[in-house]
């Protein structure tokens, strides 16, 4: 059993290197600015695109493995779906950050919008997607959100996307999961696996707050594939997620700890000493 397991957490660093280039990666948000046609919309996409790039240099400085961008701020979101304005903004900004900042580079498009996001990513140059919804369902705030697995893999392979991971969430946050409360974290976490997702994101209820550090731990023992933490990773809490592969990082490194604010440098490179000292422990 435990020659088992150590071949599991092989293949895993393996997965990781392969990707981010080294066996455990700390990946920072980019949450780009309200983007052309959306409620909030205000600053040129030029801005955005000039922020999202500032930003992302503030990240490597810290030493940072990837980056991810997400229209965060679109807010209300669409369900399922996004329009041309949103891909091509969001296409743009992802070229302009791997252009001036070469690290391995994520795409989340709100809500659900998985197809779009993973479009975005193979024209931009990107390396992986969050996918929500990749199986079951669930009730997020914008309605009931369905299964998207098999569509969205064909839609890979037919666009020659192969090499864009998807890394799925699994009982996401914002959401309700009553409809599938017989179906435990773990349970889910294997059906991600057993429909191929390269990657699973365990996450907090809401924006901000932290997983359950048990709860990482059983699904990082119950399937074979990486397992990410994707909310509420503090320099603080860091060291709590052992077993985790990886840990994306965005409301902690703003100013106040607030995701709607701008990057905050110190923050960054606390997450980043953090992380360092987590791995100096091994």
């Amino acid at each position: 059993m435990r020659d088992e397991r150590e071949r599991i957490l092989m293949d895993r660093h393996e997965t990781m290197t392969r990707l981010f280039s080294a066996p455990r990666a700390l990946v920072g948000m980019l949450h780009l600015g309200a983007l052309p046609g959306t409620p909030s919309a205000g600053a040129s996409l030029e801005r955005v695109i000039e922020t999202a790039v500032a930003e992302a240099r503030v990240y490597r400085e810290a030493g940072f493995h990837a980056l991810m961008i997400e229209n965060m701020h679109d807010r209300p979101y669409l369900k399922g779906a996004a329009g041309p304005e949103i891909v091509a903004a969001m296409t743009a900004a992802g070229r302009e950050v791997r252009r001036e900042v070469p690290l391995p580079l994520g795409v989340q498009i709100l809500s659900a919008a998985n197809r779009e996001a993973l479009a975005v990513a193979h024209a931009c140059g990107g390396s992986f997607v969050r996918v929500e919804g990749f199986m079951f369902a669930h009730v997020a705030d914008e309605g009931l959100i369905e299964a998207c697995a098999g569509e969205l893999l064909r839609y890979r392979r037919a666009i020659g996307a192969e090499h864009v991971r998807v890394f799925a969430d699994v009982k996401k946050k914002h959401s309700s999961h009553a409809i599938t409360a017989d179906v435990d974290l773990v349970e889910t976490a294997r059906a991600a696996e057993f429909f191929l997702a390269d990657g699973v994101i365990v996450t907090g209820t809401v924006t901000g707050h932290a997983a359950d550090t048990s709860e990482v731990e059983a699904v990082a023992n119950g399937v074979t594939i990486p397992v990410l933490v994707g909310s509420g990773v503090t320099p603080a809490n860091l060291a709590a997620y052992p077993k985790a592969d990886g840990f994306i990082v965005g409301s902690s490194v703003k100013q106040g700890g607030v995701w709607s604010n701008r990057l905050d440098r110190e923050r960054v490179q606390a997450m980043a000493r953090a992380f360092r000292e987590l791995e100096r422990r091994g």
